[in-house]
Formats: structure tokens, sequence, C-alpha cells
């Protein structure tokens, strides 16, 4: 059967040109923050890659088309959409075959870049293994696909609500090259320290594209994860975001929220209990994020 995907005409035509393309989420416009900041954003992340040299491509499912590249009223629609399914892998097939809208999570993005012959994706952080995971196994879908969709991620790492030395342990069971950018110690997400030593290091663009060519080279399954720090200025020390964490999984706990609902449960409660300092840094994250993505991306081309 013929895939339901098309190409903005800005896509469409660097594919053509052979020119660099960025994948990017689209959680981020539905789930992430509202109207009209969340289009706001997501334009912000978009004018970023451009000024960088490569060309983005957000991607997100319409009707059961899957969209790779918006145009500003796509964008737009995206922003302001209702009943907006959040997509893995075990949806996206779904959501197509029901000509339902969807925004794709890390996990469904790799799908669609790869299909679509991107090779490089920015976003804010992974998911992981939730806190509790003994007892609830609540796993990311994300640690799955990078160990088997090739495609590499830039994030600010795994968000650091999760239980990041078991999320660690998976990725290194399943083969997922973790590689920290320019320091030794793994990025908590809104913090640049975790206190986990990151299992690999790479310091530019050049041989993170060069990791990349290699394993597909070597016949290796799946991506890499490059974890990207935040920007110094930009950033929340770990001490200080930690109380926050722990109290809005204390609050979550005690509603009972579970499965997918948790993840947006618990960043709205740091944004709360943060006073709006979490969102500004995850913005910022998400741009640093994107400038080198689209580096990796030119020297991949």
């Amino acid at each position: 059967m013929t895939l339901p995907l098309t190409y903005s005409p800005e896509v469409a035509a660097a594919r053509d040109e052979g020119r660099p393309l960025v994948a990017l989420e689209s959680t981020i416009i539905t789930h992430g923050m509202p109207f009209p900041q969340n289009v706001e954003t997501a334009r912000k992340v978009e004018a970023t890659v451009r000024e960088a040299g490569a060309v983005p491509a957000t991607i997100a499912i319409l009707d059961g088309v899957i969209h790779v590249g918006l145009t500003d009223e796509e964008l737009d629609r995206l922003g302001q959409a209702k009943g907006v399914m959040k997509l893995s892998r075990a949806d996206l097939a779904v959501c197509l075959a029901a000509g339902k809208t969807g925004a794709t999570t890390v996990a469904a993005t790799m799908i669609c870049a790869h299909l679509a012959g991107i090779s490089v994706f920015a976003t804010g952080g992974i998911g992981g293994v939730h806190r509790g995971a003994e007892d609830s196994f609540d796993i990311s879908a994300d640690l799955l696909e990078l160990a088997q969709t090739p495609v590499t991620v830039v994030a600010a790492g795994a968000k650091a609500i999760l239980d990041l030395p078991k999320t660690l342990e998976v990725l290194e069971t399943q083969g997922v090259p973790v590689i920290a950018v320019g320091q030794d110690d793994l990025p908590a997400f809104w913090s640049r320290a975790s206190g986990l030593a990151a299992p690999l290091r790479m310091d530019d663009a050049a041989q993170i594209a060069s990791a990349h060519k290699l394993r597909g080279a070597l016949g290796l399954k799946g991506g890499q994860l490059v974890a990207n720090p935040i920007p110094a200025e930009h950033e929340i020390p770990r001490a200080e975001m930690l109380p926050y964490i722990d109290r809005a999984l204390a609050e979550a706990e005690a509603q009972r929220i579970s499965a997918k609902a948790v993840t947006p449960f618990l960043l709205q409660r740091i944004f709360e209990l943060s006073e709006g300092k979490s969102l500004v840094a995850n913005i910022e994250l998400v741009l640093n994020n994107a400038r080198l993505a689209s580096a990796i991306a030119k020297e991949l081309v």
C-alpha cells in the first residue's frame, strides 16, 4: 500500500537539492505549552535551524497523513487543535488508519524521520525509565526506538524527572551510544550535570557525524543519543531542581497519575513550582540542541 506521507514545500525543495535536514517533534507544540506560546516557540526553533544552515522538518500527523515539515497554516492549526493524539510506536499506524491528528514523541518522530531519509533529530529530552519502574514497569518506548532506528537524536539528556541511572543501564543493554558533548558528566536536562559519568564523549559535530556514518557502515542497528548540556547561563542547578521534582513526583503518586499522563503532569507542576524558570530553561536547551543538530546534519551531507 502507498504510505500516507507528504513533504512541506520547504522540505521537498531541500530534499531535491541535497541540503541538510533536521527533524523536529510536535508534542512540544500540542502537549508542552498553551497557544500561542507553543507556536511561537516552534517557529523560534525552526528559525534557529535555518540560521544554523539547515532546514527544519517538524513532523506531525494531520488527518491521517504524515507531514514532514509544516507550513505556517498547518503549524497554527496544530497549535490550536483539541484532542490531538500523543503518538509513539504503538499508536502511529492506528492514528494513520483512523485518519486522526497526532503529535509525535521522540520514538514516532524517529520512525517518520527515517522514512523521510532524515538522519538527525533535535528535541528537548528523551523519555526513559520512570522512578518506581521496578513496580510500574513504566519505561519509555524512546529507549527501544534508539536501539533500532538509525537516527542521531540530539537532546539535553533524558528528562530529569526520570530514574537516570536505570535509563543509562537500559540504553547500555540495548547497545545505544550515549555521547556527552564537551564534558564527561551526563547532562540532566535543565542542569548541566547529573553526577553520572557519561559513557562516551565527543567534542564536535564532525566527530558525531562520522560516528553516525560508521555505525551504518558496520551494519549496527539503531541510532545515537547525543547528550548536549544546556548552556551554562540558562541552566538550573540540579540541587535547585531536585526539590521541585520530588514534590511533583509525590503529587503524581498521590493522585494516581500514570502512563502517558505522567510526564505532562510533572512538567506542568515543575513549571509552577519553579515559577516558570523550568520552561525558560526548556526553551533554551531546545534551541541549543537545534544548533548542534544542524551542525551535525551539515557534516552528514
